[in-house]
């Protein structure tokens, strides 16, 4: 049982943990920050949290756990706000989807990596925003990656374990870089196609047209284009270097498909095709069926 939990940004993610967690009658007081006051009023109105403070150090006090749902670029501000005003058993996690960004904000707000920080990432998210968004199904059969450190105390992994799997997730874990390696492939570079299909489509001067006679297959891979800019901006640049290694690998086999296409290469289409169709029906076999997407 969580005496007091502090939610520091109560959005899709943070307002979907919280209402998990209320749904399990796991955490006795749930006190929710961040900027918007109307948006936190309505949490309350919504009993998504319990109550909630705008400033961060009054809001971490006195809580047995920490996270810290906000863009991954505002990571360091919140880190250094809630500098010195943790307790000695506060557990501090997070939801980010860069791991290796958020260590450095931890180190540069705190000296040194907190020892009871775990770095956390839920793999679920719609392309919904706000706590209007947020369910407490969300996580459901989800994974969840921990990737704590050499000396993350053994305590605050099972703390932050145990609550989500208070929430039905599945919970695993892995090395920072390896997160960064794994989610640049399978999350942020499927964002940035949908992103730039769809924007390169739109600047056409046909575009209505092209829009109009779109089929299902455009609209399903089309779909997290409708997720959060200044999120996944924001995690474009702090996963840039894993990002541009999938992305140099990516563009590599799209020109042997270009080349194919153009040659009229007909044994290397349907090598391709095929492959890919296999690898496709043997993930899905592999996992539980949803129709959400991963942040």
């Amino acid at each position: 049982m969580i005496n007091r939990l502090c939610i520091i940004g109560v959005g899709l993610i943070g307002g979907s943990l919280a209402r998990a967690l209320k749904q399990a009658n796991a955490c006795n007081e749930i006190v929710g920050c961040g900027r918007d006051q109307a948006e936190l009023e309505k949490a309350c109105d919504l009993g998504v949290i319990d109550r909630f403070e705008l400033d961060v150090a009054h809001a971490v006090a006195g809580a047995d756990i920490v996270v810290v749902a906000v863009p991954v670029s505002a990571m360091a501000s919140v880190f250094s706000a809630m500098a010195g005003h943790l307790a000695d058993n506060t557990v501090l996690t997070d939801v980010g989807s860069s791991k290796g960004s958020v260590v450095i904000a931890a180190q540069q707000a705190f000296g040194e990596v907190p020892a009871n920080l775990v770095p956390g990432h839920p793999i679920a998210g719609t392309e919904k925003n706000g706590v209007d968004a947020s369910f407490a199904e969300l996580y459901q059969g989800r994974r969840v990656i921990l990737t704590p450190l050499s000396d993350t105390r053994p305590e605050a992994i099972k703390t932050v374990r145990n609550m989500w799997q208070q929430t039905g997730a599945h919970v695993e874990e892995m090395g920072v870089q390896h997160h960064d390696e794994v989610l640049a492939a399978t999350s942020h570079l499927p964002h940035v196609l949908a992103y730039t299909l769809v924007d390169s489509l739109a600047q056409g001067e046909v575009q209505a047209e092209i829009f109009r006679y779109a089929a299902g297959g455009f609209t399903d891979f089309t779909r997290i284009a409708s997720s959060d800019p200044a999120m996944w901006h924001d995690i474009c640049l702090a996963n840039r270097e894993a990002l541009l290694k999938v992305l140099e690998t990516f563009s590599g086999d799209l020109a042997k498909l270009t080349e194919a296409i153009n040659n009229a290469d007909s044994e290397y289409l349907m090598r391709v095709f095929k492959h890919a169709k296999a690898a496709r029906e043997h993930f899905a076999e592999s996992t539980v069926p949803n129709n959400q997407s991963s942040n």
